[in-house]
Order: C-alpha cells, then sequence, then structure tokens
C-alpha cells in the first residue's frame, strides 16, 4: 500500500539546483533514510513533503486517509505556551481527553500541597476519568508518560521561552512521537540526546507500527532503524534496499560504473571534436545530426563525476616517553562529585572513548586536562613532548569578521601529511567540504556547522600528537565523518573523545571510559558495542540472581526453620559440572573473537564471520550462564 509518492519534484534556490525531477515513493511499513551532503536540500525536500514549502515542480502525494507528523529541525513552538499546550494541541478527542486528564492530576496535586479546597477539581477529574475509559485512552496515557520520562519532562505547566535549546527539541521530539500517526517524518531525531535516549528511541522506532522517514548522520541509529536508504546526490535520487554497509558497496559500484562510463563519454567526446575541427561545415543531413549529437556529448562529458575521495593522513608532532599522567583526580561541584580518585597513565598512540549519561563529568573531564578547570585533589603532569589538540563544545572564538582562508592561515598554510609531504591549507579544507570558492566567505555567514567544522580542522591542522575532541560529530553529514574517521584511524597520536555516536566510537577507540556517576569511572577495554553487550549481560544476571534470591525468600517457612534441602539430581549435577567447562571454554573463545575484531586484520568476509560468531558465543554464553545461576543457587 503506498503512502507517500514523490513525483518529478525539483527546487532551485537562487543559482542552485537542489534536486531536479526525483521521484520516490514509500510503501506502508518502509522505514527509510535520507543521507546527502549539507547544503544539498536534504531539509529543504522534507519540508516540501510536509507541506512547509513548494516545489518549483512535480508533485507531492499523500494518501488520503493516513496522518502526517513532523518533527524539523527547528520547532515552531511559541515561546509563551506551556511545555503542556506544546505537546498537546493536536485537537484529536484522545489527546484532548489526555491532556485534560494530566491537568487534573496536577493541580489537583497542587491544590493538595497548598492546602485548597478540592472538591471542584476532584469532580473535574472524575468526569476526565469517566471520559478517558469511554475513549479507552489509558493505553496512549501510558506510552505518553514512558516518552515524557525517558526524556526528562517533568515540568508541563513550565513556557517553551524558558527552556534550553536541547530541552526544546526534546520537547519537540516527544510532541512528535507522543502523536498517533501512520507517516513520521524526522529531520535528525538524535541531536541533543546523549546514548541512553537515543538507544531508547532507537528500540521504540525499530518496533512501532509506523512508516518512517528521516534524516540522521548517525550512522549506528540508522543501520539498526532502517533497512532502506535514499541518498540525495548531485541533485538525483539514488535508492538503496539494505542497511548502511550495504549502501556503501552498491555506492563505491556505481560510482565506478559511472567513472568508467565517464571515462568512454569523454574518449568519444576528443573523437568527435577531433572530426568537428578538421571536417568542413556540414552540408548534408547526416553531417548536421552528427555535430548535434556532438553538443549532446560536450554537455554529458561537462557533468562532474563523483570520484573516491583521496585519504588525508596528518603526520603529529613526535610523541616521547613520557605522555599524560593522572594521578588521585577529585572534582566536585558543591555537592555533586564529579570525579573521585581517578588515576591513569595514557600510552603512546592509544584511542580512548569517553561515555555516560549528561552530566556525569565527560566535558569536565577534559577541561580539567586541558587546565581550564583545577582539581580539587591530585594532579595532572603532561610530558614535555606533548602538543594537544582540544575540540571543545563552545567553540572557537573569532576577532573581527574574517573570511574563511584568512582565518585558517593564521595557523597553518600547509600541513604536513604521513607520506611527508606538505599540502595548502587551501587544498586540506577543500577536502572537508569547504569548496574553493566558499574559502572566501565571512566567518559570521557561516552556519552553526559550518563554524564547528572550521574550529575542528583548525585543531586538525596544528600537527597535535593529542588529540582531546568533545562531541566533534554534531551537525557534521554522513561524508564529513567518514572523511574525519579516516584520518582518525590512521592519527599516530593519542586520541581521547566525548561522543555520542557509536558508529563513529566502534571504529576509533580502542578502550572507554565509562562515566557511572558520583565520580565513579570504569575502564573498559573494548569499543562501545563490546562495552553496551557486556553491560546489558550483567544487568540480566543481576535481575536474575534478584529473581532467584526473592524467590528463595517466598519459599522460606514461618519460624524461620528452612526447608529440607532440594539438592540436584544426578543429571543436573552432571549438567552443572560441564557447563563451567562450555563457559570457560565461551569465554576464551569470546576474547580470541575480540582481539580478531579490534586488530583490523583480515578481509571483509573474515570481519563478517567473526561478527557472526561473536553475536552466536555471546548469546549461548549468556544462557548458560543463567542456567549455571540456577543449578547453583538449587545447589546451595
Amino acid at each position: 500500500m503506498n503512502y507517500l509518492s514523490v513525483e518529478k519534484v525539483s527546487k532551485t534556490y537562487g543559482e542552485k539546483l537542489l534536486f531536479k525531477d526525483i521521484t520516490f515513493g514509500l510503501e506502508k511499513g518502509q522505514k527509510s533514510a535520507l543521507i546527502a551532503k549539507n547544503g544539498t536540500g536534504k531539509s529543504t525536500l522534507l519540508n516540501i513533503i510536509a507541506g512547509l514549502e513548494t516545489a518549483d515542480s512535480g508533485q507531492v502525494v499523500l494518501r488520503n486517509d493516513i496522518t502526517v507528523s513532523y518533527l524539523p529541525q527547528i520547532d515552531d513552538f511559541s515561546d509563551d505556551v506551556s511545555v503542556l499546550d506544546a505537546l498537546f494541541d493536536a485537537q484529536t478527542p484522545v489527546v484532548q481527553a489526555v491532556k485534560e486528564y494530566e491537568s487534573c492530576v496536577i493541580l489537583l496535586e497542587q491544590a493538595q500541597a497548598d492546602r485548597q479546597k478540592t472538591t471542584d477539581l476532584e469532580n473535574r477529574l472524575h468526569r476526565a476519568i469517566e471520559n478517558m475509559d469511554r475513549l479507552q485512552a489509558w493505553d496512549y496515557e501510558s506510552k505518553i508518560k514512558e516518552i515524557l520520562s525517558k526524556f526528562g519532562i517533568h515540568d508541563v505547566f513550565k513556557s517553551i521561552g524558558t527552556l534550553s535549546g536541547g530541552q526544546r527539541k526534546k520537547t519537540a521530539l516527544a510532541k512528535t512521537l507522543i502523536a498517533e500517526t501512520d507517516l513520521l517524518i524526522l529531520d535528525e531525531p538524535t541531536n541533543h540526546l546523549d546514548i541512553e535516549m537515543i538507544e531508547w528511541m532507537e528500540n521504540y522506532l525499530s518496533h512501532a507500527n509506523v512508516t518512517l522517514l528521516m534524516v540522521t548522520h548517525d550512522r549506528f541509529f540508522l543501520d539498526q532503524v532502517c533497512n532502506d536508504i535514499l541518498e540525495l546526490e548531485n541533485g538525483n535520487i539514488y535508492h538503496y534496499k539494505g542497511k548502511y554497509d550495504y549502501y556503501l558497496e552498491k555506492k563505491a559500484e556505481r560510482i565506478s560504473n559511472e567513472n568508467a562510463e565517464y571515462a568512454k563519454l569523454k574518449s568519444l567526446y576528443y573523437k568527435e571534436l577531433e572530426w568537428v575541427h578538421t571536417s568542413p561545415q556540414a552540408r548534408t543531413s547526416k553531417a548536421k545530426a552528427r555535430i548535434q549529437a556532438f553538443e549532446g556529448l560536450k554537455e554529458a562529458v561537462s557533468q562532474k563525476v563523483e570520484k573516491q575521495a583521496d585519504s588525508f593522513h596528518v603526520e603529529p608532532e613526535r610523541l616521547g616517553n613520557k605522555i599524560l599522567e593522572i594521578n588521585n583526580l577529585d572534582f566536585s561541584y558543591g555537592d555533586k562529585v564529579l570525579l573521585d580518585d581517578f588515576s591513569y597513565i595514557f600510552k603512546k598512540g592509544e584511542k580512548c572513548g569517553v561515555v555516560g549519561k549528561n552530566g556525569t563529568g565527560k566535558s569536565t573531564f577534559l577541561k580539567l586536562i586541558m587546565g581550564e578547570l583545577k582539581p580539587n585533589a591530585g594532579k595532572i603532569v603532561a610530558g614535555q613532548t606533548i602538543q594537544f589538540g582540544y575540540f571543545s563544545q563552545e567553540g572557537m572564538q573569532v576577532k573581527g569578521n574574517k573570511r574563511i582562508i584568512d582565518i585558517v592561515k593564521e595557523y597553518a598554510e600547509v600541513i604536513r601529511m604521513e607520506s611527508g609531504n606538505f599540502i595548502g591549507a587551501s587544498q586540506f579544507l577543500n577536502h572537508f567540504g569547504f569548496k574553493y570558492e566558499q574559502q572566501y566567505t565571512y566567518f559570521e555567514d557561516l552556519s552553526g556547522g559550518e563554524k564547528r567544522k572550521l574550529h575542528l580542522l583548525i585543531t586538525l591542522m596544528r600537527n597535535p600528537n593529542f588529540l582531546i575532541l568533545d562531541e566533534p560529530t554534531n551537525d557534521f553529514d554522513i561524508d564529513t565523518l567518514n572523511k574525519l574517521e579516516d584520518l582518525l584511524y590512521h592519527f599516530k597520536g593519542c586520541l581521547l573523545i566525548v561522543s555520542h555516536d557509536r558508529w563513529f566510537m566502534n571504529k576509533l577507540v580502542d578502550h572507554i571510559f565509562v562515566f557511572n556517576g558520583n565520580g565513579k569511572i570504569k575502564d573498559f577495554y573494548g569499543n562501545y558495542t563490546d562495552y553496551k553487550l557486556a553491560h546489558d549481560k550483567e544487568v540480566r544476571i543481576e535481575k536474575k540472581a534478584e529473581k532467584l534470591q526473592r524467590s528463595a525468600e517466598l519459599k522460606e517457612p514461618v519460624g524461620g526453620k528452612r526447608p529440607k534441602s532440594n539438592k540436584l539430581t544426578f543429571k543436573e549435577k552432571k549438567e552443572f559440572d560441564s557447563l563451567e567447562f562450555e563457559i570457560d571454554q565461551l569465554e576464551t573463545e569470546k576474547k580470541d573473537l575480540t582481539e580478531k575484531l579490534n586488530a583490523g586484520v583480515g578481509s571483509p568476509v573474515d570481519f563478517a564471520n567473526w561478527s557472526r560468531r561473536y553475536q552466536e558465543v555471546d548469546a549461548a554464553l549468556d544462557e548458560k550462564s543463567m542456567r549455571w545461576l540456577e543449578l547453583s543457587e538449587k545447589e546451595q
């Protein structure tokens, strides 16, 4: 069943063509990601589909009997409305019933706290409950409460104008997910969310019975939610039915084929050009037709074909033996402890990720290393050869309104590459998306994302040997992220990254500092996925142990006398003994697979087989550990 048809849609801004005669559709239940470079029209296309902008030509057709919800990058809330009114501005009976019920509950709690008369409010609440029953709105109510709690939205009477940018984004996203909708359109839904919230939304959308079209730069999120990719490139739309790895493979094939076809066209063009120059003026209809064909060939050759980008690997300054030592570090804000007696010694070339909930001290930790904050106790000692490159969330400050190229040349006119050669600053900027003509743009005319990108590139151009990056992936398109990953993967210095981008972390880091709150930091060897699997397994085992403990307590008889021991049967005893051996074997195999996956040596087929076997081993290990726990409880 077709929900959406985009038919020969074109859009131009001034002289810039965003897309021309693009056509695609969405079937019921299809979950598609739209990806493209920044500035090529992703958000414009979503606005056209949502009816907020008009196309120059073509049409968008939505099925008549479906509802549509849209999350734009910038919300359209009025500053003077409350969060509650913003969330429930839909006029459907169910939404209005839930809004009335929520208002009654909150007002009644406030009146009781203030010891005011509540009779009228109680009667109003009674009517609201009856209306909820009549409309069977309680499931909707529980869905709303789950979403609001996950997004940390508690004070629904607060005005929108008092919220931070991140809180406004979360409110807009909550409103979009709360709506009972058939077609969901999302523009960068993971912005301003920490990993835990992204994973919750990932699970929610992957299981939701909804048709989805979204723009996202989060490749892990894309891979978990979508199995269909639309790429907007050079004004055209390309469709890939598969996950992100499949898209990369097929795109590479497409570009290779286009380049081969382009080479043939160029060869034919030069052959025909020679004929045009040497032949007399066309008099016959056959010659005229050949000249007309040549003009068409000339136009085709003038079209640029994308080439696979060359890799740019910068050469850091030399590192000495002593890198960075952190000794017994303490730091608090008032009563809130962010670091508690933390120590660590960095080694040459290590790449470390930092993860944790918002507010647990990740950015503070980086600022302590950079000397922007002073610890309450302990010390940080950097080696004499260390040259830090620090990319902060606050961005860079530029005095006066200067052009991009002039700002860059204040830091470096050339950059030393891993090969020993030097490239110009302008060429480096062009590689990361600042085209040569754009480099003469004034800094104040850049978007927020472009300013962040410029800040990051300047950080990289100064040839540091210890890079500290705080959320470096925000506001970057997937093409830029792939180039940045390639550069950092080959970086020979030390790397410390705070990021909620799990794909980015998985590719780059050797180990992870996990900020658990209350100053506690766990050092986990492996990438983010390794950590998540281990953490989830620990949680499942803890829950199972708690369940067994509660079960044992319920069996405890009155008077404190224990029942007769329920010893293992012969068969169970045999199983229990074999489980210990099997678990040990699986742990060893899992460790070997982890080392192979982290080593980066092997063919794509090897990595696919190792990854598949890792999942099988981990699942078997989880199952056998649970069974061992059950039998061990019975053995006691």
